[in-house]
């Protein structure tokens, strides 16, 4: 069956625009700091938030099977646009720190509408090649979650608020591009009532169970990094005096050149197979997680920005592979909850890794602690290496 050309760029525009929403918060971060009074631990409670509210609303809709039992399209816009209304709740005055974390929270909730439904489109439409075109669908995420930086550094000379403007207009844009231009795709086989054992059935399947574990372990990494740039940033900074960084650009170009990677990984994967591309960029990333230490202290800061672009290209290449990893091995019905499952599972972890983060670096104050990343793509190498001549190419 042949797929209209215009179906998978217009999920990677929506899958852009609204995922832009993700990092919103932490763009401004120093603005909100300033503006509400917030504590040093803002950043770390903030991120939390936005996981946080994605765990539970990845729950919800994976326990009621939504993505399988409704027009994926619609689940997709709905949340854009519910997602672009709590994230627009920021620019009021006189927030504390509760309804800050509120808002972020729920704009994580609706976010469980948008990225694992956006690939539960994409697995409709893309039989063969699904690990690039995940690839370019995480690519997407990326570039959205690294987004907010860039629209910081575009938008200095005007208020902070209108970081949160431009992402919420975004977000609804692409609500209405899948809305408009594109239906249930011909490999989707929708569910018919509500099975709350998919949840758990699942993981008897070995092959899906070593796949979600490897995923998990890349989970622990990813987002602790993604949160922590603009402080390794300032890290740098002040060991070295002399040098001064541009953060909300240097951050978004770190994060976002994972876009790339995730690309080029998905060609990659056709020639040597997702699972050795997702070994690959785990073994990579663990090792940046271990060398941070000591690239940091050394003194070109050319030589630290091209290892922080080089982390920010492997810590997220396995992405895309491990969730064509588990769509694979999942039954065609079950393939809407059993993304979004193990995409809760994952997010819970990262709240674990971000908030340990925080807490050991508020209390040490060492840059050593940030090896503790490492323990996630240790992990995850485990888990695929035990069952290398099983899970499926």
């Amino acid at each position: 069956m042949k797929i209209p050309k215009h179906i998978l760029p217009v999920i990677i525009i929506s899958q852009f625009c609204c995922t832009s929403l993700w990092f919103a918060g932490n763009g401004i971060i120093a603005d909100l700091v300033k503006a509400f009074d917030l504590n040093s631990g803002a950043l770390g409670h903030l991120t939390s938030a936005v996981q946080f509210g994605f765990i539970i609303g990845t729950l919800f809709f994976a326990l009621l099977t939504i993505a399988d039992r409704f027009a994926p399209s619609k689940v997709f816009f709905i949340s854009a646009v519910l997602g672009s209304f709590f994230n627009l709740g920021l620019i009021f005055d006189n927030q504390t720190l509760f309804t800050l974390l509120s808002l972020r929270f729920l704009t994580g909730f609706f976010l469980a509408g948008i990225y694992p439904v956006g690939m539960k489109i994409a697995t409709d439409y893309y039989n063969k090649g699904l690990g690039k075109s995940l690839g370019f669908l995480v690519g997407a995420l990326v570039l959205g979650t690294a987004l907010p930086h860039l629209l910081k550094d575009i938008l200095e000379p005007y208020s902070w608020k209108s970081v949160l403007i431009c992402t919420s207009s975004l977000a609804v844009f692409g609500g209405v591009l899948i809305l408009l231009l594109v239906p249930n795709g011909p490999f989707r086989k929708a569910a018919i009532k509500i099975d709350l054992r998919i949840c758990f059935t699942v993981f008897k399947q070995q092959q899906f169970k070593k796949a979600a574990f490897g995923y998990f372990g890349h989970m622990w990494e990813l987002y602790a990094f993604w949160a922590f740039v603009p402080v390794l940033l300032r890290i740098y900074s002040d060991i070295h005096n002399n040098t001064t960084f541009n953060i909300p650009l240097l951050a978004f170009l770190i994060i976002g050149i994972g876009s790339l990677s995730c690309v080029f990984g998905g060609y990659i994967s056709e020639k040597i197979s997702s699972k050795k591309v997702a070994f690959y960029s785990l073994l990579f990333s663990g090792i940046c997680c271990l060398l941070f230490p000591f690239l940091v202290m050394q003194t070109s800061e050319t030589v630290f920005i091209i290892f922080l672009i080089f982390w920010g290209m492997v810590v997220i290449s396995d992405s895309p592979q491990f969730s064509t990893l588990v769509a694979q091995n999942t039954k065609a019905r079950e393939k809407g909850t059993a993304l979004t499952i193990v995409n809760s599972i994952g997010f819970a972890i990262t709240i674990i890794s971000i908030q340990l983060l925080t807490y050991l670096f508020s209390n040490f104050n060492s840059y050593w602690v940030f090896t503790i990343l490492a323990i996630g793509p240790i992990f995850g190498l485990i888990s695929l290496k035990s069952n290398t001549t099983h899970l499926n190419n």
